[in-house]
């Protein structure tokens, strides 16, 4: 027997949700053969088979979610052996774990009865149950953590794997403790809607999924451990737009059309390759200046966004960008990017122009050292000389990440980028 194992992915991903079967018990499958779809937080792939069998039993039901990476999620049946056979007893099928009926207060739950099973729930000083993951129990057995002693960052406060990962033996902490000693404050404690007066059935709760955690996750840490700063500029786009007009004229024939974005995204590059020091990220060990503008652009899909990557933008012309966006939104909005068409990003835009936002400043995208948030491009008035005249202005917000980009560094990539888009001649020279 071969076990199939939930793949990883993407080199961050922990859990999945098995979306489809594509195979049923009994089937026969060879190498390369789709057998199932995965869901993570950004994107649906297909996985395929690397061994050929009989699929003797389907460990996982499609529709389970928080499948770890590594789980057997189905199994296959060799030659010579039998596709009926039961699981053998020394590799038990994997459950997915369902809820769980809670004790009454101050009652101790029952013991589970296979001998597998995860350490019983302990209990809190004042006896009532304390929630904590399977996985969470038996890590907080094997290091001597006392899972009374921590606050659970899961859903309902629920103890996960990452709350043990950031504790201590014997220590008695939040899991939250870390990063707030490292910002001089004290741990955020989170209130019920009820504690703060909001009557049960006044509202709806919408279960967060996965996009939706991993970008509230993301964005608070960075938002929170990132020490950032916004620079601000006005430019005129008058010139930007005639030249659309033309370009999307030559191209109208090929089917491409060049949006303001798009030429955003080519000055950013080029700006990025005449300031490259604004093209860098923060590590521990140094500051990497990265050799390509990588520009993630920022795509709103239903439940969160996703930041797809135009490879190496500095190189490619606006048709090239052009059509390579929209086939990356497109696939976005369908959870159908790889992981490596969204991971990797050197420098990301988001424009919320279209929406009639005039400014706004955007979370940086860690561990890229600048976003550019790009508003709408509207009919303002300019003095020239001692002239007032009428233009139209678009203003952009480039937020720093100040450990990579002081202020001086981000003024001389926005002068750069001005450049390209006020005279766009200057994006082919």
């Amino acid at each position: 027997m071969t076990d199939i194992l939930m793949p990883a992915l993407s080199p961050t991903m922990e859990e999945g949700t098995l979306a489809k079967w594509h195979v049923k018990q009994g089937d026969t499958v060879r190498s390369g053969d789709v057998i199932a779809e995965i869901e993570t937080d950004k994107a649906t792939m297909e996985v395929e088979a690397v061994d050929e069998g009989v699929v003797s039993a389907i460990l996982v039901p499609e529709g389970s979610e928080g499948v770890k990476v590594n789980t057997p999620i189905a199994r296959l049946a060799g030659e010579g052996e039998s596709a009926a056979a039961p699981p053998p007893a020394s590799a038990p099928a994997p459950k997915v774990e369902a809820p769980k009926a809670e004790a009454p207060r101050g009652e101790a739950p029952k013991p589970a009865p296979a001998p597998a099973a995860a350490p019983p729930a302990p209990k809190a000083q004042d006896g009532g149950r304390i929630f904590a993951s399977p996985l969470a129990r038996r890590l907080a057995e094997q290091k001597g953590i006392d899972l009374a002693a921590l606050k659970g960052s899961g859903p309902h406060g629920r103890i996960v794997k990452a709350d043990i990962d950031a504790a201590q033996p014997g220590q008695a902490r939040a899991p939250a403790a870390a990063p707030a000693a490292r910002s001089g404050a004290e741990p955020r404690q989170v209130v019920s809607l009820e504690q703060q007066g909001i009557q049960p059935g006044s509202y709806d709760l919408i279960p967060l999924d996965g996009m939706r955690k991993t970008v509230a996750r993301r964005m608070t840490d960075s938002f929170r451990d990132v020490p950032h700063f916004p620079l601000t500029i006005d430019l005129e786009i008058d010139g930007l737009l005639a030249a659309r007009t033309k370009v999307n004229a030559l191209l109208e024939k090929e089917g491409v059309k060049v949006s303001v974005n798009d030429m955003v995204m080519k000055a950013c590059a080029i700006a990025l390759k005449r300031v490259p020091e604004a093209n860098a990220s923060y590590t521990p060990e140094g500051i990497a200046m990265h050799h390509h503008a990588d520009i993630s652009m920022a795509v709103a899909v239903p439940g969160g966004l996703i930041t797809p990557i135009i490879r190496q933008a500095e190189s490619k012309g606006l048709a090239e960008i052009a059509a390579e966006a929209k086939d990356l939104a497109e696939r976005a909005r369908t959870k159908k990017l790889k992981p490596e068409e969204f991971q990797g990003g050197t420098f990301s835009v988001s424009n919320l122009g279209m929406f009639g936002i005039r400014t706004f400043a955007s979370i940086l995208n860690e561990p890229q050292g600048c976003i550019l948030s790009v508003g709408a491009g509207e009919k303002r008035p300019v003095v020239r000389g001692d002239q007032l005249v009428i233009a139209t202005v678009m203003s952009v917000t480039l937020t720093c990440d100040h450990r990579v980009v002081d202020g001086a560094t981000g003024a001389r990539w926005l002068q750069a980028f001005k450049a390209l888009i006020e005279d766009p001649i200057t994006m082919i020279v």
